[in-house]
């Protein structure tokens, strides 16, 4: 794991020298601009539009535009003033329970280890924390921003997770259109209770997948393969909902037809028809499952499998925070 700050915790007197590397990674499936034209990609340009010429890195400073069009500028010096010594360490202000904070705080995780001689202070603050079940809140800056952080016990590591500021949060009185408080129908809303006790279970994070980014490495690889691929029209819904019935229906459905996470968009190629009879596609289907298995692989070809690619990091993010 690349590592993205080094510091120490402090609560109290004790300090933890402690590396932090990103617990989570971005697996979503980056497309380029091409130019139809020729099939080249794109590049982006740092371009000044007055004086009509590409800006070097060394030739950019940073701005903070106070009216519309006019800014006031910062020179890197200036800005690394407003660093202190603090920035490299994780101070604990408070303990609390983690149940007391609402998940919208939450933006990043990331883990913890020790540093240098940090392994004792490391266990010692760890198991403390796993036997009070409490959590610390602390203030640290990563790549010159301040944030709030929730350090918590993960398994055996210490995981510390970035917490939006109380004014950086939107109260729910600007949200438009909420309903107003009212009563709702008893045999409604005993439905949909029953419909909550039927679909609740254990969370199990492993049986969710997503669908889309499967979708698009099915449709990559029909591309490179050089198929026809044609997705099914989604299905029309109505705007018109019997709430009482629509209950009844999904209890029904949770009883008889298990968890599904969608189909792939091999199956959904599989199920589509070109205009063809039904009683067409049963016998060709029929025909298909009679021939032995050697000769339908080879009538379909070799799909290649393509795995995502990860993101390139820019040359300024792989530097090390310090």
């Amino acid at each position: 794991m690349h590592t993205v700050w080094k510091g120490a915790i402090s609560f109290g007197l004790v300090h933890v020298p402690v590396k932090m590397f990103s617990a989570t990674e971005d697996k979503d499936i980056s497309l380029r601009y091409i130019h139809k034209e020729c099939g080249s990609p794109l590049s982006y340009v740092r371009k000044c539009p007055v004086c009509d010429k590409e800006v070097a890195w060394e030739e950019i400073g940073k701005g903070y535009e106070y009216e519309k069009g006019k800014f006031v500028l910062f020179d890197k010096e200036e800005l690394d003033q407003l660093t202190d010594e603090s920035s490299k360490s994780i101070t604990i202000l408070d303990f609390v329970d983690l149940t007391e904070i609402d998940p919208i705080y939450f933006q990043k995780t990331y883990y913890l280890s020790p540093d240098q001689a940090g392994t004792n202070a490391y266990r010692l603050l760890m198991e403390a924390m796993r036997q009070t079940g409490k959590i610390g809140i602390a203030k640290i800056s990563i790549r010159s921003k301040s944030s709030l952080a929730a350090i918590r016990v993960l398994e055996d590591c210490l995981a510390i997770e970035t917490i939006f500021y109380p004014d950086e949060v939107r109260p729910v009185s600007q949200v438009p259109g909420l309903p107003e408080a009212g009563t709702v129908n008893d045999k409604e809303l005993d439905m949909a209770k029953l419909l909550i006790s039927q679909l609740s279970t254990p969370f199990d994070p492993a049986k969710y997948t997503d669908d889309y980014r499967q979708r698009m490495l099915d449709l990559i690889s029909h591309k490179i393969a050089g198929e026809e691929f044609h997705i099914a029209p989604a299905k029309q819904e109505s705007n018109v909902i019997d709430l009482m019935a629509a209950l009844q229906a999904s209890i029904q459905a949770v009883q008889h037809i298990p968890t599904d996470p969608g189909p792939s968009l091999t199956d959904t190629k599989k199920t589509k028809t070109k205009a063809a009879p039904a009683a067409k596609r049963k016998t060709a289907k029929s025909k298909a499952a009679a021939e032995p298995a050697d000769q339908q692989n080879e009538a379909s070809g070799t799909i290649p499998v393509i795995a995502p690619k990860p993101k390139r990091r820019s040359a300024k993010s792989k530097t090390t925070v310090s």
